[in-house]
């Protein structure tokens, strides 16, 4: 009733059998992991991923030596250092980590973080104001890797410049101190996990180096200590589920540990935000996806960019309530500028023949801060790779959200090679990019034949990946809580859908904004609380509502529910069929 293609995964059962004698758990769960690429000998480190078993030597990746050694000698020297961000979370986590770590060894960085009207990565105007301060040495983070005009400019002006970043590179690199950047096309790729990391990540690994160099150099003596790297993985973390990078290998252990530190509140901007968002037990990388980060967002979407860098690196209680505020204040508004933009590209999209399978739109009155949630949403209403502008006096600005199947940062290199824009850069499934307004067409015309090269003429119908098949009665307390250390759950390892066959819907109602709950009851008796979110206007909600009797499959996850503070199982409803 949803629309969706449903098919059920098939598993090495075989491999699955082996892991339940070895390791004693539910057969449901080693299935997952089978399909999830787990090895039978693999399971441990998957079920508790530790960095230190997955970081490789940082000096893997190309230009890492020669970074850490450069940040390092600046530390020893006391030379000036300055960062340049992005206005994401990816951004403001990846900038705050640098910046707290060089602060702990006693070289406090010069910021800037670009307003969305300055553009997204360095510029001449701030590569100038460090100058006129007199920095030493300029590092990017989560940016970088194309800039090379602006980046050259600054070595022109005797700057050593040093680019940590994630995103897809071309055959050039700027001709700067170092590039680190495991999507380097010359990288080696014996650690393929590494391409996943987001900027945060990369920046981590930075971290970890020139720590190293600091200690066998003897930096660390008498007063000065060495500080706790760990500390600092709950930003970590949050930036690599908010940038949506694949949760595996190194990247899962950042997260599986970044939780651990964010449970225990020690960074103060992340425990004031956690307070404003009614955050009071244990964050899941839930939370840092659909809470935390859309309010750190929102300050370089509608407010004021450096605000992220500065709540993450708060130093004072009092400072860090104030900032957290103001992010709730700017997710508001956030979310109102994004329902109008919304609308109206719907409007555009429904209300004219489209030529391309590809959601494109624009607007002279379009916030560019929300472009990319827009974006983001067209791309999951349509599921068509989806472009959307804001058009300036002088600049379209606009984002991009992809399918699986269309590559967005090789779409938007060939455009800019083309000559179709001015700027642009991004990853397979994002991606940010600026042209001329007299080239839109063009762009449109350019776009949507390289999405048909690739997927044909028709949107995709969306398929749903059925991990295993259960009876309600299976649906226990058990088996969700043995589901939950799969954790976490995000892109590259989503949370398991099950399929729930020859069920009766009982006690349909509507409960919330728009929510249906029922009970699911299998033949055999086993029975399961349901909910199905914001479906009550939409196919799957009235199906539900009018069941009267008949037998259903229903397709959705089974998690706990500590509602009322009584633990039972709930199931999450995805879709529904007839049987």
């Amino acid at each position: 009733m949803g629309g969706n293609l449903w098919k059920v995964s098939e598993a090495d059962e075989r491999a699955a059998e082996q892991m339940v004698q070895r390791y004693n758990i539910p057969y449901i769960t080693a299935r997952i992991m089978v399909l999830r690429g787990v090895g039978v000998d693999d399971v441990p480190l998957y079920l508790e991923p530790k960095i230190n078993a997955l970081m490789p030597n940082p000096f893997v990746l190309k230009d890492m030596q020669k970074a850490a050694e450069r940040i390092a000698l600046a530390v020893r020297e006391k030379q000036k250092i300055a960062i340049i961000g992005d206005y994401d979370v990816d951004g403001a986590t990846s900038s705050s980590v640098l910046r707290l770590f060089l602060e702990a060894v006693g070289n406090p960085p010069v910021i800037h973080i670009p307003e969305r009207d300055e553009g997204y990565g360095p510029s001449r105007q701030a590569v100038d104001d460090f100058h006129a301060q007199g920095a030493d040495l300029l590092i990017t983070s989560d940016c970088g890797t194309t800039a090379f005009e602006v980046l050259e400019y600054a070595v022109s002006l005797g700057m050593d410049v040093i680019v940590l970043d994630h995103h897809e590179a071309e055959s050039r690199l700027p001709q700067v101190y170092a590039v680190v950047n495991p999507k380097r096309l010359d990288e080696d790729n014996d650690y393929p996990y590494l391409r996943y990391m987001a900027a945060v990540g990369v920046v981590f690994m930075t971290v970890v180096a020139v720590n190293r160099e600091l200690r066998e150099s003897g930096f660390y003596q008498g007063d000065i200590k060495e500080p706790d790297l760990m500390k600092w993985l709950d930003l970590v973390a949050l930036g690599t589920v908010c940038d949506v990078v694949p949760l595996k290998g190194l990247n899962r252990a950042y997260v599986s540990q970044g939780l651990k530190i964010m449970s225990a509140r020690r960074n103060i901007g992340l425990t004031a935000l956690m307070d404003k968002a009614g955050i009071s037990g244990a964050p899941t990388a839930f939370h840092m996806g659909f809470v935390l980060g859309p309010r750190i967002n929102a300050c370089g979407r509608v407010g004021e960019a450096s605000m992220g860098n500065r709540l993450l690196c708060a130093q004072d209680t009092y400072q860090a309530d104030l900032l957290a505020e103001k992010l709730n204040e700017f997710n508001l508004q956030r979310k109102d500028i994004e329902n109008y933009v919304m609308l109206k590209a719907i409007e555009i999209l429904e209300g004219t023949p489209q030529t391309y399978p590809i959601a494109f739109v624009y607007g002279r009155d379009w916030h560019q801060g929300v472009i990319g949630i827009v974006a983001g949403k067209l791309k999951e209403r349509y599921n068509l790779p989806s472009f959307v502008m804001s058009v300036e006096d002088d600049e379209v600005k606009g984002s991009a959200r992809s399918v699986p199947q269309v590559d967005l940062g090789a779409l938007i290199i060939a455009a800019k090679e083309k000559g179709l824009l001015t700027k642009g850069g991004g990853h397979t499934m994002a991606a940010g990019f600026s042209l001329n307004e007299d080239k839109l067409e063009e762009f449109r015309e350019f776009a949507g034949k390289y999405v048909i090269d690739k997927i044909g003429g028709e949107a995709i119908t969306p398929v749903i990946e059925i991990d295993a098949v259960l009876d309600a009665a299976g649906a226990t307390l058990e088996l969700a809580e043995s589901l939950e250390k799969l954790e976490p759950f995000g892109a590259g390892n989503s949370e398991p859908k099950l399929l729930l066959k020859n069920v009766r819907i009982v006690r349909p109602s509507l409960v919330g904004v728009g929510h249906v709950r029922c009970v699911l009851v299998s033949s055999n008796g086993g029975s399961l609380k349901a909910m199905a979110f914001r479906s009550a206007d939409n196919e799957i909600g009235k199906t539900l509502l009018n069941s009267k009797g008949d037998v259903y499959d229903v397709v959705g996850v089974l998690r706990k529910d500590t509602w009322g503070g009584r633990v039972s199982v709930q199931f999450l409803i995805d879709d529904v069929r007839k049987s």
